[in-house]
């Protein structure tokens, strides 16, 4: 409820000690100079005189008003922030209006009108509205340091982020990077075409190159010179086939991939971790390029070509057959080792006729994994002890390139390949024999030997 105001009546008629004690104002004053108007003097009842109108110049009073209006902008930001003083503002209206009314009557008597002023406000109210300032002051503005390192750190934190991203963003990029590699042109076939009865020159120049780039990176890069090559290869070996089959009943015509051997090699339990071969090779055989039968064999390098057969690595059963063999009737493998044919292609070294050379020449070519001392269970002075400490029972033929790119290569090879038709079905008779015939009979052209032995060679087949 606001105050009831006072009339000059009332004010006149008031007594001298309600007169003193009149309301104060709180308020501070909006100008930099402190209000002298209502001094706090209990002591003295006199009234104070009306302040003289003092004559400013211009410039003074321009001055003034841009002070006052500066103290009053920073008042009222200061009034802003402190709920207090917006609480005690209304009560100081009320109190500046009964004040007025006051001073009326005095104000009347002087000629000239004095500024309004306030009232001094107490001691102790202050000291509070400076601590009050204070507070506002510190709760307005905020500490600059603590906020510019937070937002540098923020800054230098985002910075990081943003490099981690685009590290991110770049590593994504080289996974997802799609690599186009030139197509590489296939080597010119010099005006010579391909042809099934011969191999051509790129298919050993390209054997060559895998020799010396033998990684995987490099074959996959040339994949068309790969597959081209082997085209060949495999044209040449499926004509050959046919007439292998024709110069040996026993050996079944076969698909391509039973015959021909894989250019891949297994490196799980070998020292050498090149993973191809860098060559071509074929095997025919009963059961094609595996099993327990001897076969041909046809092997195709830059620098190393040949043509061979036999048995590489037999079975355990199979070796132990061809030794006993050996050691009851020799003269079967004698007469196959003296064989013109057979020692012109194979043993060219041995003497035509001696028994004894052509032996020693035949267990010279398969001295590899050869035993060291007699096998067990044959006397050390056994007289083809050579022949029993044997592994491999094996022939070959050494060719040169040109052999195989000539027109007639596929004569060549048939030529070395009949001269060993009798070696190899002589093996087969011993390790794998046909049922029911003998494989110490004389089927092969024997002597008079196995004839005298009659019953007692039946006896010891049966036995085996």
């Amino acid at each position: 409820m606001a105050p009831k105001k006072r009339t000059v009546t009332e004010a006149a008629s008031t007594p001298e000690i309600n007169r003193n004690s009149r309301r104060r104002s709180n308020r501070i004053s909006l100008s930099s100079k402190k209000s002298t108007y209502f001094e706090d003097n209990n002591d003295s009842d006199e009234e104070l005189p009306p302040r003289k109108a003092v004559k400013v110049s211009a410039k003074e009073s321009s001055s003034r008003r841009r002070k006052t209006k500066a103290n009053v902008e920073d008042e009222d930001d200061e009034l802003q922030y402190n709920d207090d003083e917006n609480t005690s503002e209304d009560e100081d209206e009320d109190g500046d209006a009964a004040s007025e009314e006051d001073n009326s009557g005095s104000e009347a008597s002087v000629p000239v009108k004095p500024k309004r002023g306030r009232g001094k406000p107490p001691k102790q109210q202050t000291k509070t509205t400076a601590t009050t300032k204070k507070s506002n002051k510190k709760a307005r503005v905020p500490e600059r340091p603590k906020t510019v390192e937070k937002s540098r750190g923020s800054t230098k934190t985002k910075k990081e982020a943003d490099s981690e991203e685009d590290s991110d963003d770049d590593d994504d990029d080289d996974e997802n990077r799609i690599t186009f590699i030139p197509a590489i042109q296939l080597r010119d076939t010099g005006g010579v075409d391909y042809e099934d009865i011969r191999l051509h020159k790129n298919t050993f120049l390209f054997l060559k190159d895998l020799k010396a780039n033998n990684q995987r990176s490099w074959l996959k890069k040339y994949d068309e010179e790969y597959r081209r090559s082997l085209k060949d290869w495999e044209s040449f070996v499926e004509t050959l086939t046919t007439r292998i089959t024709e110069a040996d009943e026993t050996i079944p015509w076969l698909p391509i991939k039973d015959v021909v051997f894989r250019i891949y090699r297994d490196i799980r339990f070998s020292k050498d971790q090149t993973p191809y071969k860098p060559h071509y090779s074929a095997a025919w055989s009963r059961t094609g390029r595996k099993g327990p039968y001897a076969c041909y064999y046809v092997h195709v390098e830059p620098g190393r070509c040949l043509v061979g057969g036999g048995l590489w690595h037999p079975e355990a059963d199979s070796l132990a057959r061809l030794r006993a063999s050996v050691d009851e009737r020799p003269h079967r493998l004698i007469r196959v080792l003296m064989n013109p044919a057979f020692r012109k292609t194979f043993l060219p070294n041995a003497k035509a006729g001696n028994e004894k050379s052509v032996v020693a020449a035949f267990a010279a070519h398969n001295q590899t994994d050869a035993l060291k001392t007699k096998p067990k269970g044959f006397h050390p002075d056994h007289k083809y002890i050579e022949l029993l400490k044997l592994r491999n029972y094996t022939i070959t033929k050494q060719l040169d390139e040109s052999d195989f790119l000539a027109d007639d290569a596929q004569d060549k090879v048939m030529g070395i390949i009949s001269a060993m038709v009798e070696f190899v079905t002589f093996l087969n008779s011993v390790v794998r024999p046909d049922p029911g015939a003998d494989s110490d009979s004389d089927e092969l052209g024997g002597g008079t030997e196995e004839h005298e032995d009659g019953e007692d060679g039946e006896g010891e087949e049966d036995e085996e």
